[in-house]
């Protein structure tokens, strides 16, 4: 499975506003662009569609910029993938005009939804965790 590029930044923007969730301090969309060089305009019209959805906050002036809106918890992968690509089911091609196509979409239907099932396990407070444990290695 292939993920555009908009999901990716989204999950990169909102994994780094999980990692300083809580202290108080926005990020600047300049700082999240430029440390995982995605472009600017790009990564402000992401923010925008997940401020839309309630996913984060911001706030203008000399030190705003993005907070998120809810605790990592309560965010997880499955709600950024639906806020940029929509909630579609993914289905195959088949009309179900025989067995064989049958069988298959049903086996299309079936790993779409073992997938959605992760993604909605996976909070951003475990990335974060995970990105920290990453962080605190060290290679000889």
């Amino acid at each position: 499975m292939r993920l555009s590029a908009k999901v990716e930044y989204a999950a990169i923007a909102v994994l780094e506003l999980a990692r300083t969730f809580g202290t108080g301090e926005p990020i600047q969309v300049r700082k999240i662009a430029e440390t995982h060089s995605i472009p600017s305009r790009f990564l402000v019209q992401i923010l925008l569609q997940l401020k839309g959805a309630g996913l984060v906050t911001s706030s203008r002036g000399a030190g705003g910029g993005y907070q998120l809106a809810k605790t990592p918890e309560l965010i997880s992968l499955w709600d950024v993938l639906q806020v940029i690509e929509g909630s579609e089911e993914f289905c195959g091609n088949s009309n179900g005009a025989s067995h064989i196509s049958e069988v298959l979409q049903q086996a299309w239907k079936s790993s779409y939804h073992e997938f959605k099932s992760h993604l909605e396990k996976t909070s951003f407070a475990e990335l974060v965790g995970r990105s920290r444990n990453q962080d605190d290695m060290y290679y000889i």
